[in-house]
């Protein structure tokens, strides 16, 4: 077992980060850690890596207490954290001979590992520049190049493609899936096209909680027969009005008067939104089915609605 999370809980002052959370990663596995802003992610990460204790419960990597024994937790943990640390006036090979060397990497071992990882990601025209001067690309590279120098057995990477452009996001992309051959991956992502490039397993937490845990494939399926309409009306119209239509499993409000509506079993709800709008002299500005995709699953799973049906 690569990682092995049991009832974890994280306080922090009168905020619950994590609330009991569980959840397992077995060698070689690829798994997408997803979550909205807040809801427990990087606390989840940060623990596993020794930078944050837990406030209840146990984490351990291969067998290792994050607790009990960190500096072996460490040892055999690469760790890519969301705002990525550099030191920008050091030059590309001269910090990771420097983070190899806090790693016990000396003399010819060194400088041979610091050359794998150049060229394993990409860095060779570069190794002679100073940081500060990498685009963030380049700069994301050497991030995972210093994660990597020690040639750890799990890699923990907190949203590795933020804020890249599509070229750079693609070169990153085919960085990890290079590196994950011989590695167990955890990383956290909002781009749904990054998970179902990368994953064949996804873990979603929604505020403190674990809301699924699941094979990609199996969690498309489960939700097949879930169909989605987002349909748009000129008038007033409430989420309770549409409640009450025929084959209508949940309504969530997107904005003004724009919903999106779930059928129950695949029903189709177009011909009850028609009549409803007719019925009500209610004039439609949009109506349009969604296709099931990830990003769909992951909106219905971290979306909660109060009662008094305004999105929070």
């Amino acid at each position: 077992m690569s990682l092995e999370i049991r009832n974890l809980t994280k306080i922090y002052g009168q905020q619950k980060a994590l609330s009991d959370i569980s959840f397992k990663v077995n060698e070689g596995e690829i798994v997408g850690f997803l979550g909205p802003n807040g809801a427990g992610k990087s606390t989840t990460m940060k623990i596993a890596t020794c930078y944050l204790p837990p406030t209840a419960g146990q984490v351990a990597v291969c067998g290792f207490d994050v607790v009990e024994q960190p500096m072996k937790v460490k040892q055999i943990t690469g760790y890519l954290p969301e705002h990525n640390p550099l030191y920008l006036d050091l030059y590309v090979h001269e910090y990771l001979s420097f983070i190899g060397g806090l790693y016990g990497l000396s003399g010819q071992r060194l400088r041979k590992r610091v050359g794998e990882i150049v060229e394993l990601c990409g860095l060779g025209l570069e190794q002679n520049k100073q940081i500060e001067a990498l685009s963030k690309g380049y700069r994301q590279r050497v991030g995972l190049a210093q994660a990597l120098i020690h040639d750890p057995a799990v890699l923990i990477l907190d949203e590795p493609t933020s804020g890249l452009d599509p070229n750079q996001l693609v070169e990153i992309r085919k960085l990890i899936k290079a590196v994950s051959h011989s590695k167990t991956v955890i990383f956290s992502t909002h781009i749904m096209q990054e998970v179902q490039a990368l994953c064949k397993r996804v873990v979603v937490i929604n505020n403190g909680e674990i809301v699924a845990d699941d094979n990609l494939d199996s969690l498309l399926r489960q939700q097949s027969n879930t169909l989605a309409i987002v349909v748009e009306f000129e008038g007033s119209v409430t989420i309770d009005q549409l409640k009450l239509l025929p084959g209508v499993s949940d309504v969530y409000l997107v904005e003004g008067f724009k919903f999106k509506v779930l059928a129950i079993d695949g029903a189709d709800l177009r011909p009850e939104l028609f009549r409803f709008a007719a019925d009500n002299k209610l004039s439609l500005i949009g109506l349009k089915q969604e296709e099931n995709s990830l990003e769909n699953i992951f909106r219905e799973l971290t979306t909660s609605t109060a009662v008094s049906g305004q999105e929070i």
